[in-house]
């Protein structure tokens, strides 16, 4: 087969175009660093690293939302300590509500500090988040969530929490009734002197009553129609296992020193115990226990009642204040109402307390997610570098080679062009 001196001319010239793109192709790689520029490249190290970008992204929108939940429990985290350090003082204020040498006035001087760290409490629990919500705002609300109206201080978001929707759920904002409204009353396993607050039909002004639990109505000595005479404690638990969260009453009987008592179960209308009565000694039951102290007198009753987690923090402070600011009560009656607000108090700051460590193991948690996604992202980088990154080190010995490569060929083209008859002639 013979070659004509045109056809060597043409291939050559090919041969160059081929050189200069796929050394251009090469330059390009060297320049942005990755090997693949265009799906066509390589199309499964393409699709390869389109999944690793895809992990990068939804990793990032979590981190996002991760960040969001953060600052949304450190408020609130913070909220909620706040809240503890006002009912702390309110707690200090009710002991000192207790002091037997204070008069009417000083306890209604107290009443007036109440009042100021109930206000503050209401303004921690509609405290802004900072991005137009509140942070007890539950479910979502446009307005605050705790309303203070004539009844009191009413819940009106929506209870529950709002959640970011992700595979791990990280959670926007608290609910406010957990928090404000769900205490277990009493000691948390029984109410001893449940009390209920209502307006002296008389007077209009707010009381604070002990509930009868046969009645429903005020509980009051069944001789005398006076308060008692004693103040019955917190109680305390002896055996769980007989708890039943009935209704009680005790009831005390005869004169001292031969006094009786009768525990009843209201509920099933049963005695539960009975028998020789003294001030400060235990009296117990269904795996309770509890203690009278004072001076009871014939007639004199007391009610217990099963704990409820219903207890509402600005219920507990309005009862206090109505104690403080009712003039002319005895020192058994100063006694039984300060114990019980003690006692509230502390069921309130036990619920808050709870909340909060609820709450900051949620942050924990969320340290702990914010490795993972670092890791999971640095990981998809990784994969994204290894799918469509150029070797460094191989792509410039290729350039290198393209380019000798390129060289040779312009050399064998400069040596075909002289290749023709006249300059053969010519020679």
């Amino acid at each position: 087969m013979r070659l004509s001196t045109a056809n060597l001319f043409d291939a050559s010239i090919a041969n160059l175009q081929r050189r200069q793109t796929t050394m251009q192709n090469q330059q390009e790689q060297l320049t942005s660093g990755k090997r693949i520029a265009l799906a066509s490249d390589d199309p499964t190290g393409a699709a390869r690293a389109e999944r690793a970008l895809a992990s990068i992204g939804r990793v990032e929108a979590n981190q996002r939302a991760l960040e969001a939940s953060r600052n949304s429990m450190t408020l609130g985290e913070s909220a909620l300590g706040d809240a503890n350090e006002l009912l702390q003082q309110a707690r200090e204020t009710m002991v000192a509500a207790g002091n037997a040498s204070y008069s009417d006035s000083e306890r209604q001087g107290l009443a007036a500090k109440l009042k100021g760290i109930r206000d503050q409490l209401l303004a921690i629990a509609n405290r802004p988040d900072g991005s137009g919500g509140y942070i007890f705002s539950g479910q979502g609300a446009s307005t605050p969530p705790f309303l203070d109206q004539a009844g009191g201080v009413s819940y009106i978001g929506v209870p529950g929490n709002i959640q970011t929707g992700n595979l791990d759920n990280f959670q926007l904002t608290l609910d406010g009734r957990s928090a404000w409204e769900q205490a277990g009353s009493g000691n948390g396993s029984f109410e001893t002197a449940p009390r209920i607050l209502t307006t002296d039909p008389t007077t209009g002004k707010p009381v604070v009553q002990l509930i009868d639990p046969v009645t429903g109505g005020p509980l009051v000595n069944g001789i005398t129609g006076q308060a008692a005479s004693g103040w019955i404690d917190s109680g305390r638990t002896i055996d769980p296992k007989l708890l039943t969260g009935h209704n009680y009453r005790v009831d005390i009987a005869g004169t001292t020193p031969s006094q009786t008592y009768t525990l009843t179960d209201t509920d099933l209308g049963a005695l539960v115990s009975s028998g020789a009565f003294k001030p400060g000694q235990a009296i117990t039951g269904d795996g309770m226990a509890v203690t009278i102290s004072g001076a009871p007198v014939d007639g004199d009753a007391f009610a217990i009642a099963g704990s409820k987690n219903g207890l509402k923090v600005f219920d507990v402070i309005d009862k206090a204040i109505t104690d403080l600011n009712t003039t002319l009560r005895t020192p058994t009656q100063v006694t039984q109402a300060n114990t019980a607000s003690i006692r509230d108090i502390d069921a309130v700051m036990g619920n808050m307390q709870s909340m909060r460590s609820q709450v900051g193991e949620r942050l924990n948690n969320l340290d702990g997610t914010e490795g993972r996604l670092a890791a999971l992202k640095q990981y998809s980088k990784e994969e994204q570098s290894a799918a469509e990154d150029l070797d460094m080190v191989q792509g410039i010995s290729d350039f290198q080679n393209q380019q000798t490569g390129y060289q040779t060929a312009l050399q064998t083209y400069a040596m075909v062009q002289r290749m023709t008859l006249f300059q053969y002639i010519q020679g």
